[in-house]
């Protein structure tokens, strides 16, 4: 049985989508919430409109996730340290999958690296990829990337006949290239809401796709793992549709007006910690240190844009 920690847009969707090939449990903080989702048969607050199976079974309780032997975490990535400390002798039984992106903020690692952390012994792996939770529910085709070691049983169990699972076993490549494409899309957020136009996107969209591979293969990534979904597929979505939260909070710094602070936009944390990590390594990644200072307010779009158009000439 699969279980899902995290009844978000995502993790809703996730087992929504799961329930059409087998019984789901999904787990979600709040008693209330819980008790709500069973009788409405919907999450009202997260994914209005799409009807919950019957076979999908919700709960705030752990304990109940025992029978469960796959475990997907849609939590929040800066959140999922504390998830599996506060309930991983409970979990310590199940494969965990990862299905946030992001770097986290005190300790630069990826995802799957805090489980390793938190759950010793564990076999993390990671599912990321161009998706949004409202597709994913309707049934509409999607394609993700599955990073996992000796994943061959996991890519059976997730899939289904509208979600497409590929498979690699590089981790840190499908890691980076989740979490910097959110980095990527407020950079081209900020740019439309400037009004800065579609070329300035497609400059950035291509130059953040170089930070993103330089970072990535600095951290022992595969340069081909960018080059697929959970690089350069996960990049363009997100750059390029409001249905990514990243990416209208980079529309709303452009454009100056205010945007929803409940909302997790990963790509904000995920930014500084990047940031931080390429100081210390010496990985030149520009566009990032530049959404960084829009993050903190420490340098406006204009200054943003004229320090990145006076880098030196070089070759691609």
């Amino acid at each position: 049985m699969i279980g899902i920690l995290g009844s978000g847009a995502f993790g809703t969707a996730l087992a929504v989508a799961l329930s059409a090939v087998g019984p789901v449990r999904l787990w979600t903080r709040s008693a209330e919430a819980a008790a709500q989702m069973t009788a409405r048969r919907e999450n009202t607050s997260r994914l209005p409109g799409v009807a919950l199976p019957d076979t999908l079974y919700i709960t705030d309780s752990i304990a109940e996730l025992g029978p469960c032997d796959i475990l997907l975490l849609a939590v929040p990535m800066q959140t999922l340290r504390q998830v599996l400390i506060d309930h991983g002798p409970a979990l310590a039984h199940a494969r965990p999958v990862a299905c946030c992106k992001g770097i986290e903020l005190n300790s630069g690692l990826g995802p799957h690296q805090v489980i390793a952390k938190v759950l010793p012994g564990s076999r993390p792996a990671l599912l990321t990829g161009p998706s949004f939770a409202a597709d994913i529910a309707r049934g509409l085709p999607t394609a993700l990337t599955l990073a996992a070691e000796d994943g061959v049983a996991l890519q059976e169990r997730l899939s289904t006949p509208t979600l497409r699972l590929y498979r690699t076993d590089d981790l840190a490549g499908a890691a980076m290239g989740g979490a910097l494409k959110n980095v990527m899309a407020i950079a081209c957020g900020a740019a439309i809401g400037a009004g800065l136009g579609d070329s300035a996107r497609a400059a950035l969209m291509t130059r953040g796709y170089a930070e993103m591979s330089r970072f990535a293969t600095a951290h022992g990534g595969r340069a081909e793992t960018l080059a697929g979904l959970s690089g350069l597929g996960d990049l363009a979505l997100t750059c390029m549709s409001e249905g990514s939260r990243n990416y209208r909070q980079g529309l709303a710094i452009g454009a100056g007006t205010g945007f929803d602070p409940g909302q997790t936009v990963e790509g904000a944390a995920t930014a500084r910690a990047v940031a931080s990590v390429a100081r210390t390594r010496g990985i030149d990644m520009p566009i990032t240190d530049g959404v960084v200072g829009l993050l903190d307010g420490t340098q406006t779009l204009a200054e943003v844009m004229d320090t990145l158009l006076a880098r030196p000439l070089k070759k691609e």
